[in-house]
């Protein structure tokens, strides 16, 4: 079996699983170069919050997969990765780590950790279940 390397809220149920290499999009800016080297296509998306909403312009544009690293499938992000049937996890934690998401409470090392784990992973995103989103390593 494929190493689960992170866990989430699934958004919706779908059986769309999309595989690509991970890119973390910390600014606006991000994304536009993300766009703009036409590798949008071939990337799962990792942000920090729910309320990101510079990632609409890359949704619209056909993202394949969101992860982020806090947020519930009710913010913002999880609305309009639902509206454009692109698959999420959200709040996503390390299986092999002890450090989860804790609103107001969360040390900036945890989201530091997860972005180092997972930026630049060839990774596959299942959404399969009703509720836990997994993040699977294919590299």
């Amino acid at each position: 079996m494929a190493d689960v390397l992170a866990e989430g809220y699934n958004v919706f149920d779908t059986k769309k699983s999309p595989s690509g290499t991970v890119k973390y999009l910390n600014a606006p800016a991000d994304v536009i170069n993300l766009i703009q080297s036409g590798e949008l296509k071939n990337s799962i998306l990792l942000v920090q919050g729910g309320t990101t909403t510079f990632l609409a312009p890359a949704l619209s544009m056909g993202a394949i997969g969101v992860i982020t690293m806090s947020g519930a499938p009710e913010s913002h992000l999880g609305i309009l990765s639902r509206e454009f049937q692109t698959p999420c996890v959200m709040t996503a934690h390390l299986t092999g780590s002890d450090s989860r998401y804790v609103v107001g409470a969360t040390d900036p090392s945890h989201f530091t950790e997860i972005a180092q784990a997972l930026d630049g992973r060839r990774v596959r995103l299942d959404c399969t279940d009703n509720e836990i989103g997994r993040v699977v390593a294919e590299d």
